[in-house]
């Protein structure tokens, strides 16, 4: 048996462990769930990912921080994907996901694919599970099998993100309790963290880490000298609110692979090389210090990249709706189904 069906083995045996001890919702999801309703439906958003992969490899860290951004808003429900109306700004849009989320056409397009399938099955909750899956995998990482059968959440309200999500300025308390608040331990929240080895950020998110640390008109004292100095070449002090500056990106992993997943993240913040605050926070307590030192010195990056997929099904199985416990399977995932 081949290394990577070794793998395999192993994240499935995983899921089997994390199953058997969920609650009686969470029991709800299968792996395989639509074998017999839309048995093309994993197959189908693994092609769309693929094609979009294919054109830009950053779609897959949208895609992963897309996944992660729902499930802790409302649990995993699909509310990420719904566009703002007329009486009401959507989480989309809230400036903690605007402009920095992307990969929606993905969703969207492998939506419109099993519709035309399989109608009214397959939720966009577990489109993005799986789409999230794919991506992590074709990045690099370990694929894991997905128990599905969430449905769609009819509700997103975009200044719910402020408290549910963590922020880039988070000290490691604060990311603690976040993350316990969602079922998910420290180790568990040190290792979803390793998602930032891929993907961009826009300068607004850390330039005061560079100019104005705590507000002290200086850069802050534990970021890398080298690294600050190339991220003020990147990130011009700004100019005003809307100044073009706010619009800078710089990559998120300043490794020569920053669009591989692997431990070239936890390698960085020993460097003092993290580029949010949140990041470098890992740093700052024995348990977590030794968790990245422990990821950043195993052989091949295996260990993070089993315990990744692993924390990635728990996380997948946050507060979802299944059965009839609420929620609905949209006929597009931008807009909740109307009934009359």
């Amino acid at each position: 048996m081949g290394i990577i069906n070794i793998v395999k083995v192993i994240v499935s045996l995983f899921v089997v462990l994390f199953y058997s001890s969920s609650s009686v919702v969470n029991s709800q999801l299968q792996v395989g769930f639509y074998g017999d309703s839309c048995s093309c439906a994993e197959s189908v958003v693994k092609d769309e990912v693929t094609k979009a992969f294919m054109n830009n490899r950053r779609v897959a860290a949208g895609l992963i921080r897309m996944h992660f951004h729902d499930c802790f808003v409302r649990g995993c429900d699909g509310s990420i994907l719904l566009d703002s109306t007329a009486s009401n700004i959507a989480e989309k849009d809230s400036p903690v996901n605007n402009p920095s989320l992307h990969g929606f056409e993905v969703i969207d397009s492998a939506k419109a694919r099993l519709e035309s399938e399989c109608r009214g099955v397959v939720s966009c909750t577990d489109i993005l599970a799986f789409a999230a899956r794919d991506s992590v995998e074709m990045s690099g990482g370990v694929g894991y099998d997905v128990p599905a059968g969430r449905r769609d959440g009819r509700v997103s309200i975009a200044s719910e993100t402020l408290t549910q999500l963590p922020s880039p300025t988070s000290n490691l308390n604060q990311l603690t309790q976040l993350f316990a608040t969602k079922g998910l331990t420290q180790q568990q929240m040190v290792t979803l963290s390793g998602a930032h080895t891929i993907g961009q950020s826009h300068c607004s998110s850390f330039r005061d880490r560079l100019y104005n640390f705590n507000g002290s008109m200086s850069r802050d004292p534990s970021l890398n000298d080298r690294y600050a100095a190339e991220l003020m070449q990147q990130c011009p002090q700004q100019g005003g609110t809307n100044s073009a500056n706010n619009d800078l990106v710089v990559p998120m992993n300043p490794a020569c692979h920053a669009d591989t997943m692997d431990v070239s993240y936890y390698v960085g913040l020993m460097r003092n090389r993290g580029l949010f605050t949140s990041d470098q926070t890992l740093m700052t307590s024995p348990e977590t210090a030794n968790e990245v030192y422990g990821y950043a010195t195993y052989q091949d990056s295996m260990l993070w990249k089993l315990n990744f997929a692993d924390a990635m099904v728990k996380m997948g199985l946050i507060d979802v709706l299944t059965g009839y416990n609420g929620g609905e399977i949209r006929s597009n995932c931008r807009v909740i189904n109307q009934y009359y």
